[in-house]
């Protein structure tokens, strides 16, 4: 079964006032078939998690690991770790002029799996990955994301999970910017990539409304770079009703 374990992980990054610490001792291990939600304030560190574990090169890890099945992440490039099978969608996806969604999508597959799919076989998963998502069949052939809406975009994003079939995926944020509709529509396609593959998923979120429709196995409250709090999705309820104030006057105390 195949692990993705982070352990004491520590990350700081350069902003205009300096080098700031914004991950601060971070523990969390996710299982294949697990699904683990990450919530907490603005700031808190969340999307800084996601970046790193994708290997952003504005994060500086200064202690701790990151290991997938064993081997150490941090000692990969970028495309290395995507081609070890994790992936990151994330929360504003760019445009890519001059790369339709096709030609994006088959290159990344060729990268990952170090072959070529075979055309029939790949422009019939392609159909039928858009269909699902409810997206025109005209978006196969634009540029990636260029002039895309904000739920084409997060759309966009669900297809290239469905179809490079990743084995640990971190979710940041897909659910903002989307409306009822597309709300359902993507959690459906994250929902039937799991089903699908038995992929692990690290899904990050302000709110709950998500988690109506992608149901978590774990909940994990993040505040100030750390793990305040975890347990079931009773927690998730719970910040429904509470929110985050109790979390981040207890910081406040525990810096004073």
């Amino acid at each position: 079964m195949s692990v993705l374990e982070i352990k004491n992980l520590h990350v700081n990054v350069e902003t205009d006032q300096g080098v700031r610490e914004i991950l601060r001792g971070v523990d969390l291990t996710i299982n294949e078939g697990e699904i683990h939600a990450i919530m907490g304030p603005n700031g808190s560190g969340k999307s800084t998690l996601a970046y790193t574990i994708a290997g952003h090169p504005k994060y500086t890890v200064v202690q701790g690991e990151i290991l997938l099945d064993g081997e150490n992440v941090l000692e990969m490039t970028v495309d290395a770790r995507a081609r070890a099978g994790l992936f990151l969608a994330m929360q504003y996806p760019v445009e890519i002029p001059g790369v339709t969604v096709t030609n994006f999508l088959r290159t990344a597959k060729t990268a990952i799996d170090g072959e070529a799919p075979s055309i029939r076989g790949w422009v019939k998963d392609v159909r039928e990955s858009m269909s699902n998502l409810r997206m025109d069949p005209v978006f196969a052939e634009r540029n990636v994301n260029e002039g895309f809406s904000g739920g084409e975009k997060k759309r966009n994003e669900i297809l290239q999970l469905e179809l490079l079939k990743p084995r640990f995926a971190v979710l940041d944020e897909t659910d903002s910017g989307l409306d009822v509709d597309a709300l359902k529509i993507v959690s459906e396609g994250v929902n039937r990539a799991k089903a699908n593959t038995g992929l692990g998923i690290m899904l990050i979120t302000h709110y709950t409304r998500i988690l109506r429709y992608i149901h978590p196995d774990f909940v994990h409250v993040f505040v100030a770079g750390r793990i305040a709090e975890q347990g079931g999705p009773e927690l998730a309820e719970r910040l429904e009703e509470e929110g985050y104030d109790r979390y981040q006057v207890a910081e406040t105390a525990v810096a004073e």
